[in-house]
């Protein structure tokens, strides 16, 4: 029997289409528009700055409406140079880049600042990039909004920040509601804990959006695939599994202990009885009974791409720790269809 994570992309000509239409925004190499298309969504298109992860999103998701640009430019093109189809969608997708909201390191420090997202793109300031969105929300005035955002968002003082979007989308005529998911509940072998905005037009009256998800729990030895790389015996990689301990099992981090360093996201110990950690583009993934480094093919299970996405050669580990794990999108773009989009007209 096929896992669901086990998926493949000719698999989506198979499932049955909703007739609900999606566009997404900071699309990255399309976790989210993987998820939607799981659940029977058609994706018109994306925004997308990068232009590596633009091209992984052409090749694997062919979109008819492209827009490699910022998001500031692509909420500036005049209405009527845009394509029909997006003043009319049932979704507008986006996760706005959210390392300043990330609890590791010194984040506060980095609000209101410029930074470079990723080398080679326009500096930007990474927290206004939520009301940039907003504006495309405000232009396209679209049935529902979906929004993904670290967790950080919701601790200590970014939930002034929250506070914000909720006053915004309320000035543009919608209800939002914000969860707190654990993509572990939610059949993806990754304790991976996101906020999502999801908003929809006042005048559609559609009742409050209930999200609670039960799945068993995905564990690394059921998608445990061949070896990655080994670690160096010299390196001090080598060094923090050498001295790992049944301790490190809640969290797996040991970087502090061994180099009294504060780190969330460096070496990750992964066990075969626990559900791995969140994939991050930055950390270094270990298997807690050999001295090697997780496969990319397990990178790939534990994110819930594709078996058969093209990474045109670009970093596994990094598109899939920017990504949403699409079958974590797969659940959500599902109830809101049975919750909503079933008792409205198309």
């Amino acid at each position: 029997m096929k896992h669901e994570w086990d998926w493949s992309l000719a698999d989506l000509s198979s499932i049955p289409k909703n007739g609900r239409k999606v566009f997404s925004c900071f699309s990255c190499g399309g976790g989210s528009t993987m998820g939607y298309k799981l659940a029977g969504y058609e994706m018109l298109g994306n925004v997308e700055i990068d232009p590596q992860m633009m091209a992984l999103y052409k090749r694997n998701h062919k979109p008819r409406f492209p827009f490699q640009i910022p998001i500031q430019e692509f909420k500036a093109i005049p209405d009527d140079q845009l394509p029909a189809e997006l003043f009319d969608l049932d979704i507008l997708d986006g996760s706005p880049p959210c390392s300043v909201f990330s609890t590791a390191g010194k984040r506060e420090k980095k609000w209101g600042k410029e930074h470079h997202f990723r080398e080679g793109q326009a500096k930007q300031t990474l927290d206004d990039l939520f009301f940039d969105f907003l504006d495309v929300v405000e232009k396209l005035r679209p049935r529902v909004v979906v929004a993904e955002n670290v967790r950080g968002m919701v601790v200590g003082l970014a939930k002034g920040y929250v506070a914000l979007v909720k006053k915004r989308f309320e000035q543009l005529g919608y209800k939002a509601q914000l969860f707190l998911l654990n993509s572990a509940t939610m059949g993806v072998p990754q304790k991976r804990e996101r906020i999502f905005f999801i908003a929809h037009r006042r005048d559609l009256k559609l009742p409050k959006l209930s999200l609670q998800f039960q799945e068993q729990p995905v564990l690394y030895k059921e998608i445990r695939s061949g070896r990655g790389k080994p670690l160096d015996k010299n390196g001090t990689t080598f060094k923090r599994w050498v001295q790992r301990r049944p301790s490190d099992c809640s969290f797996g981090d040991i970087t502090e202990r061994v180099e009294g360093k504060e780190s969330n996201f460096n070496t990750i110990i992964i066990h075969d009885e626990r559900v791995p950690n969140t994939i991050a583009s930055n950390s270094w993934f270990v298997r807690y009974d050999e001295p090697y480094f997780i496969s990319a093919t397990d990178i790939i299970r534990i994110q819930t791409f594709p078996r058969d996405y093209d990474f045109m050669g670009a970093d596994v580990q990094y598109v899939c720790g920017m990504s949403v794990p699409p079958m974590m999108m797969k659940r959500i773009a599902k109830q809101i269809y049975q919750q909503w989009f079933a008792k409205l007209p198309i």
